[in-house]
């Protein structure tokens, strides 16, 4: 917990819930924001976490809670980025140091956390969804409490919300849409809408309107209202007086509508305001130094980002698709080499996954690079789009696996079991950098769909090379052979089990693909071995080894198998070792699910049934 020096913070101190900011005078509300502002800049410094959206809907904020009856009156907020003062003017105020750390705050609004988190979010494009859903459930009660969605350009240009703003606007739904407009995502937006929104706001296309607030933003706001959508805006986002004056306008009008916020990420802090995705989210840092970059082990993401480039330069084929994630993905460089190859459709992943095929029909050989979370969403396109017409799509998967702070929303730990699942799929987990960059090259030269699926962070530190050799299709490596039982790995937990197979003296297999598997080696290991261990950063329930063991039953082979992996319950948000070790996928907890097997095989059996 943070002690809040109450000298510095003498309004901020009185606010434990929203009903008391509600009792502060109007002409007190912009002391207050200063003061949420530099708390906000003091306690993220300290603890690291989302910071530039935050700073960026300091007064939106204040002004809502002000407003609204929160929490009878719900705000639904899209991504979760920019909450951190929606947290602490909501009762969390002392936690927040403890946000995204083993059992302190999460990173993104969670209903069981707080009543003031009316939806619990971690995607983007789902606020106007959720609100519209919420609405229509409390049709006929007494009174209605106010229904409230925010969401920032870049989520708007999701298909979710316009098919949600559609839906809205056809029934006429009593919602209020708040779009925080600050032209960025986590880069800088793109798409069409994000132009339109752009000329809404230069002074060329704002007018004042009758009611005194600035323009309606010209075709902007044509756009909205052709959906059902009645406009007000664009509004400075930081100036509380017309803000607070814009939001009593919309409470007074009922039906669809749409007040366009202008805010600036990263307001109040000056080296966040000049590097906006450098500041989208930081560790710990000196608030008067900024923040420093420390050099470290090459990433997973930037060995991919690397052969991207060096990729490029052999195969002109080749094109680069991101859904709005260019710097977590490792495209920066690609983007400035290769600026006619690199597409980014902003957060629609849907679109890139159809994208990449309609690219494939055409001859060209795409790369998405997507986070495995973000892939869950454009499973369908995979299916129906790619997989079903065995189009050559290579898909970089990041962030596989547990991804620490970011929590459950972030987890990439379903991709194994529900890309297996999918015919004509190639299926690959490097288990260091070397093998990430030759798994690469294999995949980019397979005749179909395939995956490459890689972890968040560094690596074991394998120096990658910077060749584009491939391997076989369906060939594992044999590391160690032992006596016994062998570990068969996939992916990044080999790190781990190697240590356990020299203390045991059992074989170590690095599997690299999880479909297809070696059955070769299999069958070997299998004639050779006892017992089977398989180990994979994935769940349990229908992932790798869940294939091992499919095909020992096809084969009528009989023995003892133990799988490893995750859970079949959503691990919280702490650092990527600490869910590791939760989950039994480090040294010591792989040690010890053996031994306990060891343990449980030789018990005596009981008696005899008579």
């Amino acid at each position: 917990m943070m002690a809040m020096d109450t000298a510095r913070y003498p309004l901020l101190a009185q606010i434990d819930s929203p009903a008391d900011l509600r009792r502060l005078a109007e002409a007190e509300l912009p002391a207050l924001a200063a003061e949420l502002r530099a708390y906000l800049i003091e306690s993220v410094a300290r603890c690291g976490g989302h910071f530039g959206a935050g700073l960026g809907v300091v007064e939106l904020t204040v002004a809502l809670h002000y407003l609204y009856d929160t929490p009878r009156d719900q705000l639904v907020w899209d991504v979760g980025h920019q909450t951190y003062p929606h947290k602490i003017l909501t009762g969390r105020r002392d936690r927040i140091t403890s946000i995204k750390r083993k059992h302190g705050l999460a990173p993104f609004p969670r209903r069981e956390e707080s009543g003031f988190d009316s939806f619990g979010v971690g995607h983007a494009s789902t606020s106007i969804s959720a609100a519209l859903g919420m609405l229509l459930a409390h049709a006929g009660a007494a009174p209605v409490p106010a229904m409230v969605a925010v969401i920032g350009d870049g989520a708007l240009g999701g298909g979710m919300a316009f098919e949600a703003l559609n839906h809205a606007g056809d029934i006429g739904a009593d919602l209020l849409v708040v779009l925080n407009d600050n032209g960025m995502s986590i880069s800088e937006n793109s798409g069409a809408l994000s132009r339109l929104l752009a000329r809404a706001v230069q002074p060329s296309a704002a007018t004042e309107d009758g009611d005194g607030g600035a323009g309606r933003g010209g075709s902007a706001a044509s756009f909205f209202e052709s959906l059902g959508f009645a406009c007000d805006g664009p509004v400075d986002g930081h100036d509380l007086p017309a803000l607070l004056a814009a939001l009593r306008r919309q409470q007074a009008r009922h039906g669809p509508r749409l007040l366009h916020v202008v805010t600036t990420k990263g307001k109040g802090y000056a080296p966040a305001e000049q590097a906006q995705i450098t500041y989208h989210a930081v560790g710990p840092f000196d608030p008067l130094a900024g923040v420093v970059s420390v050099p470290g082990k090459p990433s997973w993401t930037s060995v991919f980002g690397d052969w991207l480039c060096d990729m490029a330069a052999a195969e002109p084929r080749l094109r680069a698709i991101t859904p709005a994630m260019r710097e977590g993905s490792g495209l920066v460089r690609f983007s400035q080499l290769y600026p006619d190859r690199y597409f980014d459709v902003g957060i629609a992943e849907q679109h890139a996954v159809t994208l990449a095929a309609g690219m494939a029909c055409a001859g060209v050989k795409p790369v998405v690079a997507i986070y495995s979370t973000f892939l869950q969403r454009g499973f369908d396109q995979l299916i129906h789009d790619v997989a079903l017409q065995n189009l050559p799509v290579l898909f970089a998967i990041d962030r596989a696996g547990v991804v620490g702070p970011d929590g459950p929303t972030h987890a990439g730990s379903f991709d194994l079991s529900y890309l297996r699942s999918v015919p004509n799929m190639l299926v690959m987990a490097p288990s260091d950098e070397a093998e990430c960059r030759l798994l690469l090259s294999t995949g980019f030269g397979h005749d179909g769909p395939a995956a490459v699926r890689y972890p968040r962070g560094s690596g074991p530190g394998m120096a990658a090379g910077v060749g584009l050799d491939a391997v076989p299709v369906g060939k594992a490596r044999w590391l160690r052979r032992g006596r016994g039982t062998a570990l068969l790995v996939f992916g990044a937990p080999l790190a781990a089990a190697a240590p356990v197979a020299e203390e045991l003296d059992a074989s170590l297999v690095d599997m690299r693909f999880v479909k297809p598997l070696d059955e070769a080696l299999l069958h070997e290991l299998a004639a050779t071995h006892e017992a089977f261990v398989t180990i994979e950063d994935n769940v349990v329930a229908g992932g790798a080894g869940a294939g091992v063991a499919e095909w020992l039953a096809a084969q009528g082979i009989q023995m003892p198998l133990l799988h490893l992996g995750l859970p079949d319950r959503f691990l919280d948000h702490a650092s990527r070792e600490e869910l590791l070790a939760e989950a039994g996928l480090d040294s010591a907890g792989i040690r010890r699910s053996i031994g306990n097997r060891e343990a449980a095989s030789n018990q005596p059996s009981g008696p005899a049934a008579p």
